[in-house]
């Protein structure tokens, strides 16, 4: 695996914290094939860790390790300090998947009170809804929607709702896997502007997956994903500087040229 990085640092997490993520030797196999290969990485606490690479590379895969979902886990692989897939993470923890995760037949507002008692069963209803469902609609902006039928939204209001899922209970970390494809220019800013608020204001940690490179701009660090390695750990600045490259599209083509050249030089010298 070649894993590059500028040698800077990581960002201290803090008072002795452990990173929202610690990743050692993390592998996945399923059936013949080895989706990921032995990944060393970690993801900072509050702050917007872009996980960018090609469809396929193993990104989702990735994502549901880290949120405990995933089967045939090899390798370390922390999560808040705890195991991935601890019991006590699954209220510190909000995962947004590809496909919206709501019910079509519920109101926006009902969605999120079902999943607000389902995240907090013993406390009352109305102090869930004062304290965390409405806030989680302000936060993705569907106050207005928020007796609309989710069937009844369009695709980038229907993966709102499902942030404002994730949302609820003020989480920790957030592992959003493409939460702004398909998504229109004005809509895709406002969503990142909510994730830098997100980390900046309430010292949320986010890991972002995305195969859009302008997206990677966005981030504070970056792991650069192809063919379930990671090739990159750094910051855009880094990446851009270490690799001589003017975008961070072109410091991951030039980073996927070094590692095939490479492997060619291996299979070679075998």
């Amino acid at each position: 695996m070649m894993n590059y990085s500028s040698g800077a640092p990581h960002p201290d997490t803090g008072e002795g914290e452990p990173p929202a993520v610690r990743a050692q030797d993390l592998t996945v196999v399923r059936g013949p094939r080895t989706v990921l290969c032995g990944l060393d990485f970690t993801v900072p606490r509050g702050q917007v860790t872009g996980l960018l690479g090609p469809s396929g590379c193993g990104k989702s895969t990735l994502m549901r390790a880290i949120v405990g979902t995933q089967a045939k886990v090899t390798g370390t692989l922390d999560v808040l300090g705890l195991p991935a897939g601890h019991p006590t993470l699954r209220t510190r923890i909000g995962y947004v998947t590809q496909a919206p995760s709501v019910y079509d037949d519920l109101t926006v507002r009902q969605n999120l009170d079902y999943f607000a008692a389902v995240l907090d069963p013993g406390r009352a209803a109305a102090d869930r809804r004062r304290d965390n469902v409405t806030r989680a609609i302000a936060d993705v902006d569907l106050t207005t929607h928020a007796d609309a039928l989710a069937g009844n939204l369009s695709g980038g209001q229907r993966n709102r709702v499902s942030l404002a899922v994730a949302l609820l209970g003020t989480p920790e970390l957030l592992v959003l896997d493409e939460p702004t494809v398909g998504l229109d220019p004005v809509l895709r800013r406002d969503l990142w502007q909510l994730f830098h608020a997100l980390a900046a204001d309430r010292g949320a940690s986010l890991l972002i997956s995305s195969h859009v490179m302008d997206e990677a701009e966005r981030c504070h660090r970056l792991l650069l994903m192809r063919e379930g390695e990671i090739l990159a750990d750094d910051t855009p600045d880094a990446l851009r500087t270490g690799t001589g490259s003017d975008t961070v599209e072109a410091a991951f083509l030039h980073l996927v040229d070094a590692a095939a050249a490479a492997s060619r030089t291996k299979e070679t010298s075998r």
